[in-house]
Formats: C-alpha cells, sequence, structure tokens
C-alpha cells in the first residue's frame, strides 16, 4: 500500500518505489510443490525398505566399488585428456596425413556408443586367440583383456575424441599473431605451444574438462555389463543377495550424487581460478551467494529516493 504525501512548494516530493509483484512467480512454486509432493506420495506407496541404505551405505564391498569407481575415472580422464591433447595437434596440424588420422578417430569413436566400444573390446577374444606384440608381449586374449584394462580402454579412448575438440576450441582460442610472434622470435612450434599457446588456452580448456570429469564418474556405471566390480556392479551383488534390488540402486544413485557433489565443487574453484584476469568480478561464491540472499530478504522492499 502507497501513501501520499503532499510536499511544501519548492520542493521535491519524496518517490515511494513499490516493487511489482510476480503473480506467475508463486502459481509456478505452487505448482511445484505439488509436483514434488505427488512424486513423494507415490513413491511412498511402495514396498521400498528404505532402511536398507544407510545398513549398507558404508558397506565394505560398496567402498570397495567406490574406490574402484574413483580409480576408474582418474585413469580415463588422465588417457582421455592426453589423447584429446595430442589429437588437437594432429588435427591442427598442416599435415594432411596425421589430420586426416586425426579427424577419422574422433569421427568414429564420436559416432559409436560407449557401450558398444566396451562390448567390442570385452568380445575380441572371439575372433583373437592370442595378443602378439613380438618380443615385447605374448599371451591369450583373455588373459590380457581383463574387465579392468576393457574398461580403461572403452572409456579412455572414446574421452579422448571428446577431449580433443575440447583441446582443439581452446588452442584456436588464442591469436594467431602470438604465435606468430613467438616464431619471429625464434622459437619451435613445440615451444610456442607449451610456453605460449596452451598456458592461455586453459582458461577455455578448463571448464568443460570439468563437465567430461563430471560425466566421467557417471559413466563408469556401464562397466558393469563387462563384469567391472565398481560401484554399481557390487550394489547389483548385494541387491541380489539381501533381496533388496531397487533399495541398492538407490544406494549406488546418493554415492554417484555425493562424488558428483564434491567433483562440482572442485570444478567451480578451477573456474573461479581461471576467471582471474579476464573478468572484472570473479563469479561470488556459494558462502556468498547466500549470504546475498539473506540480505536481499531482510532488506526493507520500499526504497526511497
Amino acid at each position: 500500500m502507497s501513501v501520499e504525501t503532499t510536499a511544501p512548494p519548492g520542493e521535491r516530493e519524496a518517490v515511494r518505489a513499490v516493487p511489482v509483484r510476480h503473480h506467475g512467480r508463486y502459481i509456478t512454486a505452487v505448482i511445484a510443490i505439488a509436483l514434488f509432493a505427488a512424486i513423494i506420495h507415490a513413491f511412498s506407496q511402495g514396498k521400498i525398505n528404505w532402511g536398507a541404505v544407510p545398513d549398507y551405505f558404508l558397506d565394505r564391498r560398496i567402498l570397495d566399488g567406490v574406490g574402484q569407481t574413483l580409480i576408474l575415472t582418474v585413469l580415463s580422464m588422465a588417457i582421455g585428456i592426453i589423447g584429446g591433447i595430442a589429437l588437437a595437434v594432429m588435427r591442427l596440424s598442416k599435415n594432411p596425413v596425421t589430420s586426416s588420422i586425426s579427424w577419422f578417430y574422433i569421427w568414429f569413436f564420436r559416432g559409436t556408443p560407449v557401450l558398444v566400444q566396451l562390448f567390442v573390446w570385452f568380445n575380441l577374444g572371439l575372433v583373437f586367440e592370442y595378443i602378439d606384440l613380438g618380443p615385447f608381449y605374448k599371451d591369450e586374449w583373455s588373459d590380457f583383456m581383463t574387465p579392468f584394462l576393457t574398461a580403461l580402454l572403452g572409456l579412455g579412448l572414446n574421452e579422448a575424441a571428446y577431449m580433443a575438440e575440447i583441446c582443439r576450441a581452446g588452442l584456436l582460442s588464442v591469436e594467431e599473431g602470438q604465435t606468430e610472434a613467438s616464431h619471429a622470435l625464434g622459437m619451435s612450434h613445440g615451444k610456442t605451444l607449451r610456453r605460449i599457446v596452451i598456458p592461455q588456452a586453459m582458461r577455455v580448456i578448463v571448464p568443460p574438462t570439468g563437465n567430461e570429469v563430471i560425466n566421467m564418474l557417471k559413466t563408469t556405471s556401464l562397466v558393469a555389463a563387462v563384469q567391472y566390480d565398481e560401484l554399481l556392479r557390487q550394489a547389483q551383488d548385494i541387491g541380489q543377495t539381501s533381496g533388496a534390488p531397487v533399495e541398492m540402486l538407490f544406494l549406488a544413485a546418493v554415492w554417484y550424487l555425493v562424488l558428483t557433489s564434491i567433483l562440482s565443487v572442485g570444478q567451480y574453484c578451477l573456474e573461479r581460478h581461471y576467471a582471474r584476469g579476464s573478468s572484472r568480478s570473479l563469479p561470488p561464491t556459494p558462502l556468498q551467494k547466500i549470504r546475498a540472499t539473506l540480505l536481499s530478504v531482510s532488506r526493507p522492499k520500499g526504497v526511497t529516493a
């Protein structure tokens, strides 16, 4: 409710600012809360033993699966990042042979599902009885291609194709004038990449790489199909023996949420670090966002000028 005041002659009348009411926001909030309550009610009708989730949350087999998931994520991303940088450099090369090889690799691995690639690696023993690398290594394919190596190659080589495009975008974001200037100073192409181009390209490469790490963590659940004992497979095995298969899937989902939340915090810190120098003000931290929200709520709505 606004109050009108009469100002004396010669003086400016005080203006009372009244915030605009957005009724659509309230309606949308009510609908969202109603839908959320309906979903909770629907799940409450099922015969779900919710007590099994905390009972097995810190089970030794679950923790072992979490550890294997993290190891597989780190190693697969290492292969993906190293391979992606190499493929990006090859793709930008003026050599038509290396550029074509890189293009074909990216086209093939991005164009086929990662689950299909995992099955291909896992079943190559049906067509290759032995693996023969000459004087370096020779063994039966079934002994060589273990579930761990299948998962590592399937995820790592597939990730290299996506990282190649991310790295290529980062390298192209650096102005060509800087490369030309470094060549004019006598620097080789390799030294120019290491000291001039790649350090500046990291600002563009790091944020999407953080997303790829989070995606990789979730994609590791696919390797349960090739008999690798990661988090999902351990949860499925416990579910079959305990008679609570659905509850163990919920438990695995909770663990994935915990791990992805931790990785999201790390990604945010990296993005904030690399934002220095590129923006006038750094993005607010979660605590700063909460503080700003609380201050905006406690601040009076009427503003006088």
